[in-house]
């Protein structure tokens, strides 16, 4: 009897342990600006120096033109051996004019049905699987006379 009670403790005590191994973790990445930071902004007055002041530095800014700053925030679930999921993620757009002065102010998310990738673009170098000595010698039958 006494086997039979400590196999069905330990039994029991396994069982737990495993479940909670495979709870839940969450990662946050990024920035947005809290609210009352935002309520502060005034479209048409507020220029890219004094929304900088007020609410910190963008985590990017627009391509073309300088054509606004961009604060991303993303929460992302890992479960198991399961892939990580997105569940959140939050893009807070200010866009300026060409004088610099605010234009709107722009907040977007997974709750608007789109999307938003974030795209990570690396320009690979033509030296990515040589050693330095490879290099090296490599270049001797290289030298150009001019």
């Amino acid at each position: 009897m006494r086997i039979k009670s400590f196999c069905r403790y330990i039994a029991v005590a396994a069982v737990t342990v495993s479940l909670t191994a495979c709870a839940a973790t969450y990662t946050n990445h990024g920035y947005i600006p809290p609210q009352e930071d935002l309520d502060l902004l005034v479209v048409g007055v507020d220029t890219k120096s004094s929304v900088e002041d007020s609410v910190g530095s963008p985590s990017s800014g627009g391509v073309l033109n300088d054509g606004g700053y961009y604060y991303v925030r993303s929460r992302i679930r890992s479960f198991g051996p399961t892939a990580p999921k997105v569940v959140e993620r939050q893009v807070l757009a200010i866009s300026f004019d060409t004088a610099g002065v605010v234009t709107n102010i722009e907040r977007f998310g997974l709750e608007d049905g789109n999307v938003v990738p974030i795209a990570r673009r690396v320009t690979d170098s033509a030296v990515s699987n040589k050693t330095f000595l490879r290099q090296l010698l490599g270049n001797i039958g290289r030298i150009a006379p001019g």
